[in-house]
């Protein structure tokens, strides 16, 4: 057992926003999905952006913080998850290995989807995986200081994906190890006779540490080679899932948001980089919302607006767009509101989708 299996963290303070990774958008939605009273997870919101959760503890197995309340407290809280068997680590781990992307996206603390698809692991939690425990009195689970521990999670999430493998079961050094041991080369003995002098490159000196290190071709950086993968992988998958694959300009603004290190080179200027934000919290429905105004069902705009009956100021709908105040919201398809917010006189993409549009207006 390596010495980074229990991570300490200090507190937030008074800093909300929104999660801005899909995983870390995922954490928040698998404790939305199964909450029985929104209000509680509306008053979490505020707990966490007023910084009332105290310094984050994450260990295998479990993710735990004092929270305190102006009605009364601090309460212990933790949110507990499920870690993996030895053979779904195997598997992950097995999958991580074999790909050249996958393995510099991880190592650069980046969690490309198809990874985790790919790998067939549920890494991330679902419905019901989240177990909130807190020692306040009231009923509602999770109540609103496991709703606020929540929350936070999902912003150390942002920042390092390699917690959740913790809570997973599995320490960042240990897995580094293992990922080693995976990719490091096996020198096999030829006999003198059968050797053809410059036939193969030397790759002697190919053996990843710390980070992965990928043979260079002339005029090509090595990241290139693991976006190139990656992206490639993507493409086969989608054919042989018969999904369509985006166009020229969509792919780009895919790649950019999911390799942010390729994103000069992919693409310029302030609306390509509001089109990344827009996939990099929403996918292809967030990017579509940004650029594609759409008239809603009369019956989704009623419900939101019930839903923002108790909102400073009146919103103002516009078709798919309701404005309230200095934020926007905007409705796609699968009937999720996208938050933004206005940066000099451009709304820019703020935050990840809600089914509840309450949730995203304080």
């Amino acid at each position: 057992m390596t010495d980074d299996r229990v991570r300490g963290f200090p507190a937030f303070g008074a800093a909300g926003h929104l999660a801005r990774s899909w995983w870390g958008r995922a954490w928040v939605r698998a404790m939305e999905d199964t909450a029985l009273d929104l209000r509680q997870l509306k008053k979490g919101r505020k707990y966490a952006a007023a910084g009332l959760v105290g310094p984050i503890t994450v260990s295998p197995g479990r993710i735990a913080a004092v929270v305190d309340d102006a009605d009364g407290g601090p309460y212990r809280t933790q949110l507990r998850l499920a870690e993996l068997s030895e053979p779904d680590w195997t598997r992950f781990l097995d999958r991580v290995a074999s790909r050249a992307g996958h393995l510099a996206a991880l190592l650069d603390r980046d969690m490309p989807p198809d990874l985790v698809e790919a790998a067939g692991v549920d890494l991330l939690p679902g419905i019901g995986d989240l177990d909130p425990e807190c020692d306040c009195p009231g009923w509602e689970l999770p109540c609103r200081h496991a709703a606020a521990l929540s929350f936070q999670a999902s912003w150390l999430l942002d920042a390092d994906p390699f917690l959740l493998l913790l809570m997973r079961g599995k320490g960042e050094r240990e897995i580094r190890e293992e990922l080693e041991s995976r990719t490091a080369p096996v020198a096999v003995a030829e006999p003198a006779a059968d050797r053809v002098p410059g036939e193969l490159p030397d790759l002697a000196g190919f053996r990843p540490s710390g980070a992965p290190s990928i043979p260079a071709a002339p005029g090509v950086p090595a990241e290139a080679f693991a976006l190139l993968v990656a992206n490639a992988a993507g493409r086969a998958r989608a054919v042989s899932e018969g999904r369509p694959w985006p166009g020229r300009r969509q792919d780009a603004v895919r790649l950019a948001a999911e390799f942010p290190s390729a994103a000069g080179r992919l693409g310029q200027g302030a609306g390509f980089a509001r089109a990344v934000a827009a996939w990099r919290y929403g996918g292809q429905d967030g990017l579509e919302v940004l650029e594609t105004p759409w008239t809603p069902p009369k019956a989704a705009l009623a419900a939101a607006r019930a839903a923002l009956a108790d909102v400073a100021g009146e919103p103002v709908f516009e078709r798919n767009h309701c404005t309230v105040g200095e934020v926007q919201l905007r409705l796609d398809r699968r009937g999720r509101w996208h938050p933004y917010r206005l940066e000099g006189q451009t709304w820019w993409p703020a935050g990840a989708p809600e089914s509840d549009p309450g949730l995203l207006v304080g």
